[in-house]
């Protein structure tokens, strides 16, 4: 964690490690001209030159060397300080219950245990991986104390804190040649192989039911109960497979494999949601996770946008 008593401590450490304005810029996501102005306007306060503006670089001075390593020891006092400021309001300790459906194993719900986990590292985690229904009754019986369940159904003692509807679509090895397709329908697909999700997942249920809508029979099928196997065999373009946005997201992030929602009537989005009992006090600690995993439910919301 970085510094939050100065803008210019983050810019001038990000220099310091990097070296350039330029890549200290990239790290920061901001503009080069905004690290350059922190920096001259330090060196202008202070009196003393921080940095040898050199050919291949910027190489620190003598005392910029002096300030880095005192800059690098507030910030580890400042981590304790932090710690400190837990133990306060109750952080240092607890324990977190939450449940969620398998197909998020690989989602943004990984990313924000991760994250807590190093902000918190005293937090203790109960992980409950279930379907749907298991899930909202643990937490309706408090012994969760929220998960993300799918398609959630009308239920007076269940409060939804955010959702995201998550489209169906075709997923392809970038190789392929429906992968440059702008839409494809079920018609486009009648001479490809389809890796078929089956029980217990729950896209089975989804993909069997659209396919018998459409009367529509795959002449060649490899069926599997596996959404990672899938997701091998597709990226391997040994087929394409239909499922949802969320079980390719993994893959898709790395470019490993391409999505493409499916241009059909009657498609219905599968729905998930982030849901806590409704008359329940949530610790602390739990709001803090709920407010990550809401801001990766936006993230990935903007994403869709663009599909």
């Amino acid at each position: 964690m970085s510094i939050t008593f100065s803008r210019f401590s983050e810019y001038f450490i990000a220099v310091a490690k990097s070296g350039s304005l330029r890549k200290a810029a990239e790290q920061l996501f901001i503009s080069v001209s905004a690290v350059h102005r922190q920096i001259v306007l330090a060196e202008e306060e202070l009196g003393v030159a921080l940095f040898e503006r050199l050919p291949q670089g910027l190489k620190l001075t003598l005392a910029g060397e002096l300030l880095y390593a005192d800059l690098l020891k507030w910030q580890k006092e400042f981590q304790l300080t932090r710690i400190r400021f837990d133990e306060i309001q109750g952080l240092n300790r607890g324990n977190i219950h939450i449940g969620f459906i398998s197909a998020l194993n690989d989602s943004f719900v990984l990313d924000s245990i991760q994250d807590l986990t190093q902000m918190y590292p005293w937090i203790n985690m109960n992980i409950c991986i279930h379907n749907s229904e298991v899930i909202s009754k643990k937490i309706i019986d408090a012994e969760l104390d929220f998960g993300i369940i799918l398609n959630p159904q009308s239920h007076h003692q269940l409060e939804i804190l955010s959702f995201i509807e998550i489209p169906l679509g075709y997923t392809l090895s970038p190789s392929h040649p429906l992968a440059t397709a702008e839409k494809i329908y079920l018609s486009d697909t009648l001479s490809e192989r389809h890796i078929m999700p089956s029980e217990p997942l729950v896209i089975s249920e989804y993909v069997h039911t659209l396919y018998k809508h459409h009367k529509y029979t795959p002449i060649q099928k490899i069926e599997c109960n596996d959404i990672r196997m899938m997701s091998a065999l597709i990226k391997q373009n040994l087929g394409i497979g239909l499922m949802s946005y969320m079980d390719a997201l993994p893959l898709i992030k790395t470019g490993e494999l391409i999505f493409k929602p499916l241009h059909e009537k009657g498609i219905h989005r599968l729905t998930i949601a982030l849901c806590v009992a409704s008359k329940r006090q949530t610790t602390k600690i739990s709001k803090i996770m709920i407010n990550q995993m809401i801001e990766q439910i936006e993230i990935i919301k903007n994403q869709l946008k663009v599909i």
